[in-house]
């Protein structure tokens, strides 16, 4: 498992350390395949449903200025095709997208999620650094790293969006609709999650 757009040159420790991993991996000659995602959503998700918890709450949002596109994958066509994939290819090795049928503005996905708690939070666009001001005092808050200043990079190089078919199918927006009353109702704390 990797990102979209990992690159050796990239600033960005995540994006090099994936491609790290990718040469490596490409490097001992074993057949093998790497799956690209960029976002995920449904299941435990974080990013979706953190998301929705603040529109629930907050007078206001900020997203960083500009357009910036991501390509979500639902968690199970990710799960089917790591099955369908990890299953072996002979002596071929392979690099594949893991990218739902939906391509999204990241400000349009704000918004959609908005809609559909019914939130009247007012979606403002500002600098970079006032989010990640507002992600610290609410990360002491929750206890918790609600965003990083390498996560707005990324999202602002556009490496989370990508131009091939997709490999998933569960669109973003059908998924949005059936699970609205339920996202957001609780805050997704990723540092509890993966480190307490």
């Amino acid at each position: 498992m990797s990102i979209t757009n990992p690159s050796l040159d990239s600033r960005l420790p995540y994006f090099s350390g994936k491609a790290e991993v990718e040469r490596t991996l490409l490097e001992t000659g074993i057949p093998h395949t790497v799956l690209r995602p960029a976002v995920f959503f449904g299941g435990r998700d974080v990013l979706v449903n953190n998301i929705a918890w603040l529109l629930r709450r907050l007078p206001l949002f900020g997203i960083p200025r500009g357009a910036y596109g991501l390509r979500p994958i639902h968690v199970e066509d990710f799960a089917r095709l790591a099955v369908e994939r990890g299953g072996g290819r002979g002596e071929q090795s392979e690099v594949v997208d893991a990218v739902g049928p939906e391509t999204l503005g990241y400000e349009e996905l704000v918004r959609m999620v908005a809609r559909a708690v019914g939130s009247r939070a007012a979606i403002v666009p500002m600098p970079r650094w006032a989010i990640l001001l507002a992600s610290r005092a609410l990360g002491r808050a929750l206890g918790d790293v609600p965003l990083t200043a390498d996560e707005v990079d990324g999202l602002a190089a556009d490496l989370l969006v990508t131009r091939g078919p997709p490999t998933g199918s569960i669109r973003f927006s059908a998924w949005l609709a059936e699970n609205a009353d339920v996202l957001g109702r609780a805050w997704a704390n990723e540092l509890a999650r993966h480190y307490r």
